[in-house]
C-alpha cells in the first residue's frame, strides 16, 4: 500500500504513476497535458517538491525535465514506509 503523508497532496501519486508509466524525462507541460484531471499550475508545482523529497529528479535544469528515482519507484510498488517520506520528523 502506498504511504499518503502530510505533506502530499491527492495530485502526487498520479504524477508519480505517469512518470512510472511512461520512463522517461519529462517536463511539467508534458505531464500536466496528459494526466487527465490535474491542472499545468498544480503538475508545475508539485514536481519541484517530489524533486526534493526524492521521489523525482531535475535533470535538465535550464529545461525543466524531470525523471522518476528508485525511490519513486520503490513508492509506487509500495515499499516505502510513511516514516521514510515524512520531511525531517514532521
Amino acid at each position: 500500500m502506498r504511504p499518503l503523508v502530510s505533506w502530499m497532496t491527492k495530485s502526487d501519486p498520479a504524477i508519480l504513476e505517469f512518470f512510472g508509466e511512461q520512463g522517461i524525462a519529462m517536463p511539467p507541460a508534458v505531464v500536466s497535458f496528459n494526466i487527465e484531471g490535474i491542472s499545468h499550475p498544480t503538475v508545475k508545482r508539485r514536481m519541484p517538491i517530489l524533486a526534493e523529497e526524492g521521489l523525482l529528479e531535475k535533470i535538465e535544469e535550464k529545461r525543466g525535465y524531470y525523471r522518476i528515482t528508485e525511490k519513486g519507484r520503490q513508492y509506487l510498488a509500495g515499499d516505502l514506509d510513511a516514516d521514510e517520506l515524512e520531511k525531517d520528523g514532521s
